[in-house]
């Protein structure tokens, strides 16, 4: 049985709407893995590579800061990843948003409260400087699929992605995907990379 890590958005968890689609489309043909994401991307990142270490996915999906961070880690450990509205800025996303916020889906150890703040973003303008550098592997141009929302009003980087990778997609929907949305679209592109098309 095939195995998929996804990886949430900076507001959302393990339990999100694209989260339990994906399990749901999956069941019985793979097992999809939803971790709760560390809040700070450094301890993200290694968290991510950990898990990968230990379960061994075929594939990557990732929503927003979830495919950033699918982006960076993909090259380096040789898993091919699908990109969902890729938010490669996230410093520009966050600065608008200092202060208290909440997560927008259940999260494990019950802490629905966050802060962003200027050293949180710093982080991620250390990252987000290094993102095409640092593991981007030329190789992988057509192992890296996108797939843009044509109603995202909060990520714009398919040019940005085209300049690396191949294999862009569209769908008619907005920044995080609807259930329906997940399985019209992620599912059948998973489908196809899991395949090796």
């Amino acid at each position: 049985m095939y195995k998929i890590l996804f990886l949430h958005g900076f507001f959302a968890s393990g339990q999100c709407v694209p989260a339990v689609a994906l399990r749901e489309a999956f069941a019985g043909r793979a097992e999809v893995i939803t971790p709760d994401l560390p809040m700070h991307p450094k301890e993200a990142v290694v968290y991510i590579r950990e898990l990968i270490k230990a379960d061994q996915p075929d594939l990557l999906i990732g929503n927003s800061c979830g495919a950033f961070y699918a982006q960076i880690v993909a090259p380096a450990v040789g898993i091919p990843a699908l990109l969902g509205n890729p938010h490669f800025r996230m410093t520009e996303f966050l600065k608008q948003r200092i202060g208290e916020h909440q997560y927008k889906s259940p999260r494990k150890d019950g802490n629905q409260k966050f802060v962003i703040d200027e050293a949180l973003i710093a982080e991620f303008a250390e990252m987000e400087a290094m993102q095409f550098l640092n593991n981007y592997n030329p190789n992988f141009r057509d192992r890296i699929w996108g797939l843009f929302g044509e109603q995202d009003t909060l990520a714009h980087f398919e040019p940005l992605f085209l300049e690396h990778y191949t294999h862009s997609f569209h769908f008619p929907g907005g920044h995080t995907p609807t259930a329906e949305e997940v399985r019209a679209w992620y599912v059948p592109l998973a489908e196809k990379m899991l395949e090796g098309e």
